[in-house]
C-alpha cells in the first residue's frame, strides 16, 4: 500500500477528497439502481453497482495516467484535440437519436465495447485547456478584439453551437466558464460584454429559427422553454414532476435521514441514480449527509484555488481554474436543481452519479489539476531555459 501511495503525486488533499467521494458514491448508486431495474426491466442492483465500480476503476486509471503527464504538454495536446472533438460533435449531432421528432442526441456508441460516449463532456475539457493556452500566450500583449476573434472566439462559438441543439445546459455552463476564465486571464471586460451580447443574439436567433422551422432544424427548444416556464409558473411538466418528487425526498430525509437504502422516492424519480441522486442522498442520510457532501465539494474547490495560486506559470493557473472549477460548479448546479433553485438541467453530480462519460471526463479534469500540482524539481520552467523543447510545446508555441 505504501508503494502505491508513493506513486500518487500532486495535491494529496485532492486525492483524498476524490477518493472519499468515489467510495461514498457506491451507497446511493446501489440504493437508487433498484429504480433502474424496475424502469429498464433488466439487470440487478448488484450488476449496476459492479458497472459503477468498473467505471470508477477506469476513471482512477485516467487520473493516474493523466497526472503523470507534464503540465506543459497539454498546450500542444489541446491544439491536436480541438479538430478531433469538433469532428465528434458534428458526427454526434448528425447521427443522433430522435425524441418526439427532435434531434436530442448527446451520445455516440463506441465500437466493439458498446459503451455510450457523451462527446460534449470531452469537448468542454478540451475547450477549457485550449482557452487557457491562448490566454497565457497573449497575457503580456495589448489585446485587440480583432486579433482574438478567429483563434479564440471562433472555436468557442463553434463548439458551443454544436452542443446547443441537444444540450442547452451544458452549452450555457461551458460558455459561462469560458467567460469566467477569460475574465481571470485579463481579457478586457468591454470585449467580454460584447461577446455576451453576441451570444444572447445568437441564442435568440437559434430559438426563433427552431420555432419557425421545427422539422428542418432539429432541436430541444420546446423542452427548454417548458422547463423554464414550469420553474417560474409552477405548471405541470415532466421536470416539475421530478422536482416535486425530489422535494418530497428531501423533506422526508429530515436531519439525519431514513438510513442507507431506505429511500422511497427512488422508486418514483426517473433519474434517481443520476440527475436527482442528491435528493436520494438527503432522504437516506438527511441534512447532515447533504451538508457533508457539500463540504467536500467546497473543500475540493478550496484545494483547486490553492493549486492554481501556487502555480508559477500563467498557463498553469488558468489551466487549473479552467478544468477544475467546472467540476464544483456542476455539483452546485445539480444540488440547486434538486432543491428547486434552478430549473431541471440534466447535469449529474460529479463522482457520485452513475454514468460512464461524466465520470471519465471528471477524472480527466482532476488528473490535469493533479498534474499541475506536482512538485517535480526536474520539471523545466515555462520560460524554456535549460530545456529541450518537446514537439507538443513547439506546436503550441507556433500556433
Amino acid at each position: 500500500m505504501r508503494n502505491i501511495l508513493n506513486q500518487l503525486e500532486g495535491d494529496k488533499a485532492i486525492w483524498a477528497v476524490v477518493a472519499l467521494l468515489a467510495l461514498f458514491s457506491f451507497l446511493p448508486v446501489y440504493s437508487a439502481s433498484s429504480n433502474l431495474v424496475y424502469v429498464v426491466g433488466s439487470g440487478t442492483p448488484t450488476g449496476y453497482l459492479l458497472k459503477h465500480g468498473l467505471l470508477l476503476f477506469l476513471g482512477f486509471g485516467i487520473i493516474y495516467g493523466v497526472h503523470k503527464i507534464p503540465m506543459r504538454y497539454f498546450k500542444g495536446l489541446s491544439i491536436i484535440a480541438m479538430p478531433v472533438v469538433l469532428g465528434l460533435l458534428i458526427y454526434t449531432l448528425a447521427q443522433g437519436t430522435t425524441i418526439d421528432g427532435a434531434n436530442a442526441s448527446r451520445w455516440i456508441s463506441l465500437p466493439l465495447v458498446g459503451i455510450s460516449f457523451q462527446t460534449s463532456t470531452l469537448a468542454a475539457v478540451v475547450l477549457m485547456i485550449y482557452t487557457a493556452r491562448y490566454l497565457s500566450k497573449i497575457k503580456d500583449r495589448e489585446i485587440k478584439f480583432s486579433e482574438t476573434l478567429l483563434p479564440l472566439w471562433l472555436p468557442v462559438f463553434v463548439v458551443i453551437m454544436l452542443i446547443l441543439p441537444a444540450n442547452f445546459s451544458t452549452a450555457a455552463i461551458l460558455f459561462a466558464m469560458v467567460l469566467m476564465l477569460c475574465f481571470l486571464g485579463g481579457y478586457p471586460m468591454k470585449y467580454l460584454l460584447g461577446i455576451v451580447g453576441a451570444g444572447l443574439v445568437a441564442l435568440t436567433l437559434f430559438v426563433l429559427l427552431a420555432k419557425a422551422l421545427p422539422g428542418v432544424f432539429p432541436n430541444r427548444v420546446d423542452t427548454w422553454i417548458s422547463r423554464v416556464e414550469s420553474f417560474w409558473d409552477g405548471t405541470d411538466s415532466e421536470g416539475d414532476y421530478q422536482i416535486e418528487k425530489a422535494k418530497i425526498a428531501i423533506a422526508t430525509g429530515g436531519l439525519v435521514g431514513n438510513g442507507a437504502g431506505k429511500s422511497v422516492m427512488k422508486n418514483f424519480l426517473p433519474q434517481s441514480s443520476s440527475d436527482f441522486i442528491f435528493a436520494i442522498i438527503i432522504e437516506e442520510y438527511g441534512l447532515v449527509g447533504g451538508l457533508t457532501l457539500l463540504f467536500f465539494y467546497l473543500l475540493l474547490l478550496f484545494r483547486i484555488v490553492v493549486v492554481a495560486n501556487a502555480n508559477e506559470s500563467v498557463f498553469g493557473r488558468l489551466l487549473v481554474i479552467g478544468v477544475g472549477l467546472p467540476i464544483v460548479f456542476q455539483a452546485l448546479i445539480n444540488m440547486a436543481v434538486a432543491v428547486e433553485l434552478f430549473p431541471v438541467t440534466g447535469q449529474t453530480l460529479p463522482l457520485i452519479s452513475s454514468g460512464g462519460t461524466s465520470i471519465w471526463m471528471t477524472c480527466l479534469a482532476i488528473g490535469i489539476v493533479l498534474s499541475a500540482s506536482r512538485k517535480v524539481a526536474a520539471q523545466p520552467a515555462e520560460s524554456g531555459e535549460n530545456k529541450e523543447e518537446h514537439p507538443l510545446e513547439i506546436l503550441s508555441g507556433q500556433l
